[in-house]
């Protein structure tokens, strides 16, 4: 699953200068934003709706590409005439969204995305399970990890549906583990739980963690805590380096 080649990230995420709009009709989305990201570190991002954060979190992860301004891996280019980096840089990122796609197969299949069934590490798989709180629901089903979850995890709830995106995050094993409103469906109780224990579980300290949320109480574990508002950086709050 993380076999393919990952571009070199040992210090920092440097972004400078970064504006990008839909349509030269449109206001700038998000505009001269400056943002140094430091490996290791829990970063989290909130604002409201509207204020750029998934815009951002997309360039981040290369799906959309800056009007001006670039992203640096330990001073390299992410946004230049060579592609490469930019696909070498999506292999190092891990992405929970709001909305889990989860395939017609096993639970166990699902969390061990794109991995051969015959390859499949089952307590690599339990284990990522249990970090995200889902490994006592998956118990609970009539086939436990090999339970059919139904086209497009029909036979889930959106709050198991996300808990599973959780356990398959965890389980890649990624360098950068990208938290987008990835536990909105979840009752405060037990989101409050499953932050815990991923923080806590936290056994990589090399892993980066991004968390776009609007509760500030799930952003609690974050070295620093950065708003944006209209597009642009508002207010960096935690350590400012």
């Amino acid at each position: 699953f993380n076999t393919k080649e990952k571009l070199s990230f040992r210090k920092e995420i440097q972004i400078k200068n970064l504006h990008f709009f839909y349509s030269k009709k449109s206001k700038n989305i998000s505009s001269d934003i400056n943002l140094m990201i430091r490996k290791g570190t829990n970063i989290g991002i909130f604002g409201q709706t509207g204020s750029g954060k998934t815009t951002l979190i997309n360039i981040l992860m290369g799906i959309l590409s800056p009007i001006k301004g670039n992203i640096y891996i330990d001073g390299i280019s992410l946004f230049n005439k060579n592609p490469n980096n930019l696909s070498k840089w999506k292999n190092n990122i891990s992405h929970v969204p709001q909305e889990v796609f989860l395939y017609d197969s096993s639970i166990l299949e699902n969390i061990a995305l794109c991995v051969p069934k015959n390859e499949i590490n089952i307590k690599r798989a339990i284990s990522a399970a249990k970090i995200s709180h889902a490994h006592e629901f998956i118990n609970k089903t009539n086939d436990g990890y090999k339970t059919i979850v139904g086209e497009k995890g029909i036979k889930l709830s959106g709050g198991q549906k996300q808990r599973i995106g959780l356990a398959r995050a965890l389980y890649s094993d990624a360098e950068i583990l990208i938290l987008d409103e990835s536990t909105s469906a979840l009752d405060f109780k037990t989101e409050q739980s499953v932050i815990d224990s991923i923080f806590n579980s936290k056994t990589n300290s090399d892993l980066t963690t991004i968390t776009i949320a609007h509760r500030l109480s799930t952003l609690r574990y974050c070295d620093k805590i950065v708003e944006l508002s209209n597009g642009g950086i508002k207010k960096i709050y935690g350590n400012k380096e």
